[in-house]
């Protein structure tokens, strides 16, 4: 039977809205007014955490090493030249490089394993899913089907040992692409960005300028905390686009295509605002380019504030604090890939010729 979250219909996510905006106010107005934030504002948010561990893929040593490799391994795709990195490349905050073939915007794979799905019609449940799905995607990795995946995998003898090490004691083969999404997955739960945000939400006030703590007090006080709260500023639920007003020109359906109910026409995953200053472009189909123009439109959009300028420029100081430090190039940095082994190169030639048989060429 299928469920959907309770936040999926739109009568629900308007009466909570409401009761937002209505509760932030009351705890920001007297905060702006005595120029302090109130621990009921900063209710809201919490600091990141250190990484995201799932309780079904545990982090270990092994699995973040083999999945690294995985993540940067353009020998996984039908072309040979695409990686994980190709779209969500590291250096970069984790956003695309420019050869973007998918439909929609790709988002960042940074504090991405904290949200309550990926992509933007939450189709895969956690990073571990979405890993797996990129690898027959068309617009991603593209392979003709997990066997072709698995072949290559196989015949790189580094790879097989790597697996080995870090699923032992399995009583599936150690090779398999549950394992290679709980390698990849064990991965992205180490890419977590803590930055300026969090030291101020632990307790260092001098974090954040005078003009951020503004924002930050314009940010609850306008209500974009009913969606973009918690740890990643977002990311926890699905709501409509065009929630208080139609939002113009819309033609994605968003999760209806996924779910086929009404109540999901228009609704996406709420975006994560961590280093939403680094990120750009923004929504779903990468229509807005300019920071500024997108908090100047949700407000209008979703809330149904309109917001001057000097609003707008107040929230945009604050979002800039939500960049975080990128994680050290030991963990980042393209890895030392596992060499060919004697039948690699021809089961990527018939791959690439479209002569794909399930067998690898002697």
């Amino acid at each position: 039977m299928k469920t959907r979250p309770w936040f999926s219909s739109s009568q629900a996510i308007a009466a909570f809205v409401r009761l937002v905006i209505f509760s932030a106010a009351m705890a920001g107005v007297a905060s702006a007014e005595e120029g302090a934030i109130s621990k009921e504002m900063l209710s809201y948010f919490a600091p990141l955490p250190g990484e995201m561990p799932a309780e079904s893929n545990p982090i270990t040593e092994e699995k973040v090493a083999l999945g690294r490799s995985l993540y940067f391994d353009p020998r996984l795709s039908l072309d040979g030249k695409t990686s994980c990195n190709s779209c969500h490349v590291l250096d970069a905050y984790g956003v695309e490089s420019g050869r973007n073939k998918m439909k929609r915007n790709v988002p960042t794979v940074y504090n991405a394993a904290l949200h309550v799905g990926q992509y933007w019609d939450g189709r895969a449940a956690d990073v571990e899913e979405h890993a797996k799905r990129a690898v027959v995607d068309s617009a991603e990795l593209a392979m003709p089907d997990i066997d072709a995946m698995l072949e290559v995998l196989n015949s790189i003898p580094g790879y097989v040992e790597a697996f080995a090490s870090a699923f032992p004691d399995n009583e599936e083969p150690p090779m398999s692409l549950d394992h290679f999404g709980k390698a990849v997955g064990a991965f992205e739960r180490k890419l977590v960005t803590p930055g300026r945000f969090d030291q101020f939400l632990g307790g260092d006030e001098a974090a954040l300028t005078a003009r951020e703590k503004a924002g930050l007090v314009e940010f609850v006080q306008v209500g974009c905390v009913a969606c973009h709260s918690g740890q990643a500023l977002g990311g926890k639920l699905y709501q409509k686009l065009g929630l208080v007003r139609p939002w113009p020109q819309l033609k994605d359906n968003g999760r209806f295509g996924l779910t086929g109910e009404e109540a999901d026409r228009f609704v996406f995953k709420v975006p994560g605002l961590r280093n939403v200053a680094k990120t750009a472009p923004y929504l779903h189909d990468g229509s807005i380019k300019s920071l500024e123009q997108t908090v100047e439109w949700m407000a209008w959009h979703e809330i149904g504030q309109y917001l001057d300028p000097s609003r707008v420029r107040s929230i945009v100081a604050f979002l800039a604090t939500l960049t975080g430090e990128l994680p050290p190039q030991e963990l980042i940095g393209k890895p030392e890939l596992p060499a060919d082994g004697a039948t690699t190169a021809g089961i990527l030639a018939n791959l690439q010729a479209g002569a794909w048989g399930g067998k690898p060429v002697q």
